[in-house]
Parts: C-alpha cells; structure tokens; sequence
C-alpha cells in the first residue's frame, strides 16, 4: 500500500524507534478519521471524504525555501516550507484558499514528502516548516521517519491554524520541535460564522495548552533561529471580529507572560470576504496599535508585531499557487 513506509530500516535510534512505532498505529487512524475536533470518522482508505475532503495520500501545492515567515523562523536562508492542500477550517477570508478550499496542489507519496524535507535542508533552509498539517499528521510522521533515515537533521515546525486536538498532538511529541499555531477567535459564534468549525475556544485553547506543554516558551540558537518552543499568531481582523484582547488575556494566564507572539496586522480580504461587509476591509491602524498596547499593558513583550507602514512589502507575500513563483516576492526578486 503506498502509505507504507517502504524502506528496509537502518539500526534506529530511540527517537527513530519511537517513530516507527508511531507510523504503525497513527497510518490506522485514516480508516476513522478522528485526527482533529471534527471527528468524521470516515474511512480515507477507502476514499470516503470529511470535513477536509482530504483524501489518504498526501496533497502538496508547493515546496520552497520561504523568507516571508518571523525573523527567526525564516532566518538567512529561508524556512523549508511545505504547503500541504486541504484543511479543516473553512475560513471565508484565507490568502491561501487555493488550496485549502479550492484543494490545488498534487498527491505525493510518503517517500516524495521525505525527499522535499532532504531537498530543501540541502539548500541551507534552516527548518521544515509544515503548513496546515493538522489533517495530515499520520503521514507526516511516517515521512519524516523516511527523511530521518536519509540524514534530516533540522528543526520541524507544526504551522496550524489551530483547530487540532489534544490527541493528535501527543503524537506528535518529541516529533515536532517548535509549534506555530494561530488562536483566531475569542468567540465560538465568530469562529463558526467566518471559519465553519465549532467549539473552537475549547479545542484551540486545549490545544495550545498541549503545545506549550510539548516545547515550552521559544528558544533560540546561536544563529539567531528558532530551535525549539511556541510562537503563537495573532492575525487582528476588522472591528476586532477575532476577540484578540481575551485571547490575550488566556495567554498571558494559562500559558507564560514570557510567551512569543507574533500580532499581524497583515488582514486582507480574500476569498468569500466581500460577503460579510463588516470583515471586507484592511484592518485599520488604531484598531492594530490597540491590540498591540494591551498586550504590552498585560507584558506580553516577547515577539514580533508589523510595521503597519510596511503593509505594501507584506503585500508582496500574498500567495497565488497557480503561479511558479507563488510569493509575488520571489518574481521581483528574480528580476533585479
């Protein structure tokens, strides 16, 4: 079955032992799907579809060395980022709704996966940068087992917009070295209307807590990049639609004052967004200095905001993946 790993294995170390072991009973959940609070329960084996329409192999839309990430997650030479399609939010405003609604991108096979994360450590990137992993957690931890084995040796990050559970989660431990979840909304009736999921205070809240648990408060190396830890983002939507002062707050109690954030004030209409009126805007500047200093009054202090001038540079990083060059960035950077 092509989700077998596939390869006769190497004398393993205890940590790639763990991963064997993980690959064998985490690939058996994709014939229930319960990997996130959505719980389908459809078999993915067999083709049935859930929440995500995901089907059991992987769906990739791009791999590249990417510099529009935080400072230390994209560093000199770019973090090694992987997009996957699919996703079990269906948020009306996403950048990337290409391919987490529209689903663009190709099937690849566990050793393909493996192969991308060696590809990409060997042009310098300093992670593995998972996007929307959530829904793809089984596979994720048997290719990484695959690249493991073929000399994979820098840091992985779990990029998500938070919608995960506990359970997952703890699959991934000592997996995954640093955790970059979104906390979205405050709100589960906001949560519903503008990304279809329930319950999300909860879960994402459980989540998070599950996170900083695994890897605790962000580390950096002698480079300047991240190496271990939680950055959490915080995208400021219109008329403060995601409720980020009461996100806030639970951080600055459940978790750690010394918590690394990163508040973006990046918002952009896409998608479905000019349907609901009040979201179809930029966000404005009063509204984003105002999360920013309420989280510096609570002494949140530890992390990345944007300069709201700078707006047009972070333009440059609105993806379109029917485009070689997905980052508009990168075709300008071509033609100097």
């Amino acid at each position: 079955m092509y989700l077998s790993p596939g390869l006769k294995f190497r004398k393993l170390t205890p940590e790639q032992d763990i991963l064997k072991d993980k690959t064998k009973s985490t690939l058996k959940l994709l014939e229930s799907c319960t990997l996130c609070p959505h719980q389908c329960r459809v078999n993915r084996i067999t083709g049935k579809k859930g929440f995500c329409s995901a089907p059991a192999e992987p769906v990739i839309s791009a791999d590249m060395p990417h510099h529009g990430e935080e400072p230390p997650i994209s560093g000199t030479f770019g973090s090694g980022t992987i997009f996957f399609s699919h996703c079990n939010m269906k948020c009306v405003y996403c950048q990337n709704y290409q391919i987490s609604q529209q689903h663009d991108g190709a099937p690849a096979s566990i050793e393909k996966l493996a192969d991308m994360m060696i590809s990409l450590q060997k042009k310098g990137c300093h992670n593995i940068n998972f996007v929307s992993p959530t829904i793809w957690v089984p596979q994720l931890i048997s290719a990484v087992l695959q690249a493991e084995q073929k000399g994979l040796g820098i840091p992985l990050v779990y990029n998500t917009g938070g919608y995960d559970s506990v359970s997952s989660l703890k699959l991934l431990e000592k997996i995954i070295d640093i955790y970059m979840p979104d906390m979205r909304y405050s709100n589960d009736e906001m949560a519903e209307k503008y990304s279809g999921v329930k319950d999300y205070i909860r879960n994402n809240r459980a989540a998070v807590k599950e996170m900083y648990r695994q890897t605790g408060d962000l580390f950096l190396g002698s480079n300047g990049t991240v190496e271990k830890g939680i950055l959490i983002r915080l995208l400021v939507l219109p008329g403060d639609a995601g409720g980020v002062k009461q996100t806030l707050d639970f951080i600055r109690e459940e978790l750690s004052p010394e918590t690394c954030l990163s508040i973006m004030a990046q918002y952009h209409p896409e998608y479905m967004a000019g349907k609901y009126p009040e979201i179809s805007r930029r966000v404005f500047r009063n509204e984003y200095l105002a999360v920013v200093n309420y989280a510096k009054k609570l002494g949140l202090v530890n992390g990345w905001t944007q300069d709201y001038r700078s707006l047009e540079q972070e333009d440059l990083f609105r993806p379109d993946f029917s485009k070689k060059n997905v980052f508009e960035y990168y075709k300008k950077k071509s033609e100097r």
